[in-house]
């Protein structure tokens, strides 16, 4: 992650340009007592941009309320946060891409910055750190669930985020387009930040205010069953793109087994040439066979692993960047010079 200076994407030299097209996403499922608010404080926050409303099969009055507010309101069938943000990805157009929660926890006065982070630095992804006002914004299984999987990330991925499960980021088009989303719930915030890693893509993290949900509306969020989920799909990610470390490891551990049960038999053979224990010498040499053709394993899915990343990052470059369609976009509206 490159380090930039959040207060500096606040310069009031830096205004980003009203061609730039930005849109501001917001999946939504029973935010009826917040939902409103939501998409009026967005356009207050952000004039030219388009608020859309994904409703993931709510059955409250979630859709009727940002229909009023002015956001464009559309559905997605499958439940789960990851089918919500896949659909919003596939459908909507766009410069700039802002991703908020429906449920009024997040400050709406912190997305130009956001965005002049993003479009001013060139990067790809920003991502909303929260940092909580009033009593009773975190339920304490939250905070120490984001501590512990942020943690894990960390050590596993060299993340330096310290809240790798906002839900408020920006994103530029060419990060949106080349994503291969597979997940389908809570996880997505995880897949979000690990493919941002995997391509090393240039990406920044600025501090926001977070605060209660709003009155009446609940968390969707299952502390332990949503964290076992997000903790499983880590262990799965780390496969899928770690493969030479994981099986490599599991390799190691088999032959440091095999060695641990075979070494009392170590030497009695040495001094008799005799084996004792059969059964458990035959356990050991097939240990140390599993244990190498696991690491034989790891090396051959960490050449397809490569392979794989390489064509996502030819996805990812073959996309302009924020910065070329800024140009573009200056060069669209600047008056044309007639020549004599």
């Amino acid at each position: 992650m490159e380090e930039h200076d959040p207060m500096g994407a606040r310069s009031p030299d830096f205004i980003v340009p009203p061609c730039l097209q930005i849109a501001v996403m917001v999946p939504c499922y029973n935010e009826a007592g917040a939902i409103g608010k939501v998409v009026a404080d967005f356009h207050h926050a952000l004039p030219q941009a388009t608020v859309y409303v994904y409703d993931n099969n709510s059955n409250d009055t979630s859709c009727g309320e940002a229909s009023a507010a002015g956001a464009i309101v559309r559905s997605e069938h499958h439940q789960g946060k990851g089918f919500v943000v896949r659909r919003m990805f596939a459908d909507v157009d766009a410069d700039i891409y802002l991703m908020v929660d429906g449920d009024d926890t997040y400050e709406p006065t912190a997305a130009p910055a956001m965005i002049q982070c993003l479009v001013a630095n060139n990067l790809d992804m920003v991502i909303g750190a929260r940092i909580g006002s009033g009593e009773g914004r975190y339920r304490p299984g939250h905070v120490l669930g984001n501590r512990l999987l942020s943690g894990l990330v960390r050590i596993l991925f060299a993340d330096e985020f310290t809240d790798m499960l906002s839900g408020y980021r920006v994103f530029s088009r060419r990060f949106v387009k080349s994503f291969p989303l597979l997940s389908g719930g809570f996880e997505i915030e995880t897949e979000l930040t690990i493919h941002a890693l995997e391509l090393q893509m240039p990406i920044a993290e600025v501090s926001t205010t977070y605060r209660e949900r709003a009155a009446g509306t609940v968390s969707k969020l299952r502390t332990f069953s949503d964290g076992a989920r997000i903790l499983w799909f880590i262990l799965e990610l780390l496969k899928q793109e770690r493969p030479m470390r994981t099986f490599g490891l599991i390799g190691l551990a088999l032959v440091l087994v095999a060695v641990m049960i075979a070494y009392p038999l170590l030497g009695e053979f040495l001094r008799t040439g005799l084996v004792p224990r059969f059964p458990t010498a035959i356990l050991s040499v097939g240990l140390v066979l599993l244990g190498f053709l696991s690491i034989a394993c790891g090396f051959i899915l960490d050449t397809v692993t490569r392979g794989r990343q390489e064509a996502k990052r030819m996805c990812y470059l073959s996309i302009p960047s924020t910065s070329t369609r800024l140009e573009i976009c200056r060069a669209s509206v600047e008056p044309t010079t007639a020549q004599p």
